[in-house]
């Protein structure tokens, strides 16, 4: 049952409700999700523009706070970058921050309310719009398949097109001969399960992990306003732990999948 506003209808009950949060701003189509391009690159405009800001600020005395919380950021990544890829690499670093605050960014889009946005939008004729791009399986996919490309680079400028098509066939089990031969088609299969169970696993943990959280706040939102409080707050605590954590796996498995393909096998 649904109720009508001004001429839109309206979600009158609790399952019309998640329903309608759970409703993206598509094209009339349905082919492309607005609402998820729209925010993710707003928010991937907003990282740009912060970090060049710090880094044109940037000064060899007392640090500020924006050059400060950089720093730290960089610090992070830079770590986990030097303990898992030991390759050359001017892109590695870069590639990895980016990943990290931009995913970390469209993560914590699920702090703000959960009517919040939906209803500025509303006053100007918008009345579908999911908030976190990450809780969209085609956002994370995008950006599996994205490190899957990468993974097919970093192989081929290491090993050459050839070094890299050779080891397709011939590893993980190593043999010469006619059994080097027979095994070729297996380790191609072996190789193309591993290959595309990457962009998968890294695709479906960081998609299931903010929808699961993005779900939660809206049933949350059904809660009178004293349950709201009294739930919100811990479960918006905890999430911070989430929200940070996903991005930071997502950055960190990256890297090691990118030190994996450059290595000889």
């Amino acid at each position: 049952m649904t109720t009508e506003h001004g001429g839109h209808t309206g979600p009158a009950n609790a399952t019309e409700y998640i329903k309608h949060h759970l409703h993206h701003l598509q094209t009339s189509d349905g082919m492309f999700n607005l609402d998820t391009f729209w925010v993710s690159a707003i928010l991937g405009a907003i990282f740009l523009g912060v970090f060049y800001m710090a880094s044109r600020r940037a000064t060899a005395g007392v640090p500020g706070k924006l050059q400060n919380f950089v720093e730290l950021v960089m610090e992070l990544v830079n770590d986990t970058v030097n303990s898992a890829f030991h390759a050359k690499s001017k892109v590695i670093a870069p590639l990895a921050i980016t990943i990290f605050v931009w995913v970390w960014l469209m993560n914590a889009m699920d702090f703000l309310p959960v009517d919040l946005l939906p209803k500025a939008l509303e006053l100007v004729g918008v009345y579908n719009l999911r908030v976190v791009p990450t809780a969209d399986a085609n956002l994370t996919f995008a950006l599996s398949l994205s490190v899957l490309l990468c993974i097919f680079g970093f192989s081929i400028k290491a090993k050459g097109l050839g070094g890299y098509a050779k080891e397709l066939f011939t590893a993980p089990f190593h043999a010469h001969g006619i059994a080097a031969v027979l095994l070729a088609p297996v380790n191609f299969l072996l190789q193309m399960v591993e290959l595309f169970a990457k962009p998968v696993s890294l695709a479906l943990r960081l998609f299931g992990n903010m929808y699961a959280g993005e779900l939660i706040f809206i049933l949350i939102a059904l809660l009178p306003w004293w349950a709201q409080w009294l739930l919100g707050g811990p479960w918006a605590i905890f999430h911070i732990l989430i929200v940070t954590l996903q991005a930071f796996v997502f950055m960190a498995l990256t890297v090691v999948y990118l030190a994996l393909a450059v290595e000889k096998h």
